[in-house]
């Protein structure tokens, strides 16, 4: 033992000592080999105590919708790029639509990276598109006092047909067997949560090997993952996942105005914001700032209600309402338009999100709100209007009629008369003086006919007109 001790000592003292007695091409090949042997040294003991490498977390809390899609799809597609170890989708939802849901579920599929999707926190919930998600995940991990199941399909506009519905659970429940068959889970319980709607705590869904493992927090969920075989990309990889950095992927501003578009009650918002706007940018041409606000609230409007479950009847009812309130503005009904118009906005309204997709429906409040907003709105704006155009004329050649002037110079049957601090060229049938009162009644070009006021005419001439 000493011997080899000595020998490792005293070796690379002698092969320094042999290097200077070489000649100047074998000293540069020897040291050439030495710099060769250094380096792979280096980076074998680099790469014994490098870091663990790094994950990825995306959360998701709330309804799966479009923008929860857009942001799982490109945080998945933004792990893979950073040659990530794993990726974690930490959820909580009720559920959502269903397309949105086998987008998310497509994209873990196709993922380079493994996925493991962990219900958490405590009091979280994995509920209808949530266990698909849970399902197509390469691990599945759950913290205690959660829950998933519910996985029943739902209708989007109103209650389904037997036939439509049968063929809708039927479809769900060979979906989510697929999953549950190709992550190894028990696929029985998958297709009762489907066809029955059942659901299951986090204690007894690990115990029916509905999912892999409880975990408390993200460090038990890192050493339960860790040194699990998943299948990726077809290929069989063992998880190194004890010690992994995880590091959360934000959503862009992209994202997060999707996330705002796609909320029922902005999107209802924007298009009653954009109806009104163009309403009284017609009203009142030349306006321009509703016009302005109402195009872009409505295109906005337009925008999302493409990506949510609208009922387009609803849309109608909507429209139907607000012309029939805007007609008791012109044609008074003594209220049976305004009152015609009013519930068929409300139905519209009700109608428009008529989905039993949770997360996805307009509140009461809201709904009778907006009616009665809308109602008083128009009424009292479109009735200012239609007073307005009925007044006398404030600008314009009709505006001089039966306004007041004061002569200036007169002679015979015409003269200049002084009206509204200009001077026009007038005459008249009788014979006027300076100074006196008279009375536009009729102009011809840049003529004026007047009349002498009586003083009694005068004095309420002087009072302004409403």
């Amino acid at each position: 033992m000493k011997a080899g001790i000595f020998f490792a000592a005293t070796g690379p003292i002698a092969a320094l000592t042999s290097h200077f007695s070489l000649t100047a091409p074998h000293r540069r090949a020897r040291a050439a080999a030495l710099l060769h042997v250094l380096g792979l040294m280096l980076l074998l003991c680099r790469g014994a105590s490098g870091d663990a490498g790094t994950g990825a977390l995306l959360e998701i809390d709330g309804p799966i919708g479009p923008a929860v899609a857009d942001y799982v799809v490109n945080g998945l597609t933004q792990a893979g790029q950073a040659d990530r170890r794993l990726v974690i989708i930490q959820i909580n939802t009720p559920g959502g639509l269903d397309v949105s849901m086998r987008r998310i579920n497509a994209a873990i599929l196709a993922s380079p990276v493994p996925v493991a999707c962990w219900v958490a926190p405590a009091g979280a919930r994995a509920a209808s598109a949530g266990t698909y998600i849970l399902y197509a995940c390469h691990v599945s991990a759950m913290a205690p006092g959660t829950n998933l199941g519910a996985a029943t399909p739902v209708s989007m506009g109103g209650e389904m047909e037997e036939a439509m519905r049968s063929k809708a659970v039927n479809d769900a429940a060979a979906y989510i067997r697929s999953l549950a068959e190709l992550r190894g889970r028990n696929a029985s319980w998958a297709e009762q949560a489907v066809r029955e709607g059942v659901s299951l705590p986090a204690s007894a869904a690990v115990a029916d090997k509905v999912v892999d493992l409880l975990a408390n927090d993200m460090e038990s969920l890192l050493e339960g993952t860790h040194g699990r075989t998943v299948t990726v990309a077809r290929q069989d990889r063992m998880l190194s996942a004890k010690g992994l950095t995880v590091e959360r992927i934000e959503p862009d501003f992209r994202n997060r105005m999707l996330t705002v578009l796609t909320t029922p009650e902005v999107a209802y918002m924007l298009l009653l914001l954009g109806a009104y706007g163009i309403m009284f940018e017609l009203m009142n041409p030349g306006a321009i700032l509703p016009g302005v606000i109402g195009g872009i609230a409505l295109l906005a409007g337009l925008y999302a209600v493409n990506l949510l479950p609208v009922d387009y009847a609803g849309i109608g009812l909507i429209l139907l309402g607000m012309a029939l309130m805007l007609a008791e503005a012109f044609a008074p009904s003594f209220g049976i338009l305004g009152l015609g118009g009013a519930i068929a906005f409300a139905l519209g309204s009700l109608m428009m999100f008529g989905t039993d997709v949770p997360g996805y429906q307009l509140s009461l409040g809201l709904v009778v709100g907006t009616t009665l907003a809308s109602a008083l709105l128009l009424i009292l704006g479109f009735a200012a209007a239609l007073r307005s155009r009925r007044g006398a004329p404030l600008t314009g050649g009709e505006a001089v009629l039966g306004a007041v002037a004061t002569v200036e110079r007169w002679q015979d049957r015409t003269g200049q008369v002084r009206l509204m601090g200009e001077v026009w060229n007038a005459s008249s049938p009788q014979t006027l003086t300076s100074g006196d009162t008279v009375k536009v009644t009729r102009r011809d070009g840049l003529t004026l006919t007047v009349a002498l006021v009586a003083s009694e005419d005068h004095r309420r001439s002087e009072c302004p007109r409403p």
